[in-house]
């Protein structure tokens, strides 16, 4: 499930070792260890995915044939610089059910949104929702542990796991929707 031919979106990448660093992370990762469903996370998975942790910002930019991001995108972007965003947990959406996600917060400058500026640059649909998909389940919850896992996002929904400088985009191109055969095709800078 999940496979498809081959999607290439601009994502912003997410530093694995400074993720891992980050003292929230870490009791994040162990609340959710320690939780009633923590048998029914797919904790495999975090080491295969670990180096291509993201967050897309435009999604969908091609099929099978990378996107070619123009020159006049190129310098665009570099005019934007770097940026800075904060992560924070947990969200659970009504897509991707058997997923858990940080979220992550843009920095405004002169009062806009700065992922969105990348989407006008694109010209892809503005959008305000960015996640970062980490943790996966591999079963359905019960009840009780649909309770423990609500009263989670409720305690984690606004406190901060990291923060992080952006200097580049990746181009990243998947055919499964968990990213396990994903390749970045081109890294994008911001200065």
């Amino acid at each position: 499930m999940g496979r498809h031919e081959r999607i290439f979106s601009l994502v912003l990448p997410v530093p694995p070792d400074a993720l891992e660093k980050s003292v929230a992370y870490r009791e994040l990762e162990l609340a959710l260890r320690q939780s009633p469903f923590g048998s029914k996370i797919a904790w495999d998975l975090l080491a295969r995915r670990r180096a291509k942790l993201h967050a897309t910002i435009c999604g969908s930019l091609s099929k099978d044939v990378p996107h070619l991001v123009s020159d006049v995108e190129r310098a665009a972007l570099r005019r934007l610089g770097p940026l800075r965003v904060e992560l924070r947990g947990l969200f659970s959406g009504n897509v991707n059910v058997g997923r858990l996600y940080l979220r992550v917060y843009p920095e405004c400058r002169n009062g806009a949104n700065s992922l969105r500026e990348i989407q006008r640059i694109l010209g892809r649909p503005e959008t305000d929702l960015y996640l970062v998909g980490l943790f996966n389940f591999l079963d359905h919850l019960d009840s009780m542990e649909a309770e423990a896992l609500r009263d989670l996002i409720e305690r984690w929904w606004d406190r901060p796991i990291l923060t992080i400088d952006v200097v580049s985009l990746w181009l990243l191109g998947a055919s499964d929707d968990l990213v396990l055969d994903a390749r970045i095709e081109d890294v994008i800078p911001l200065a």
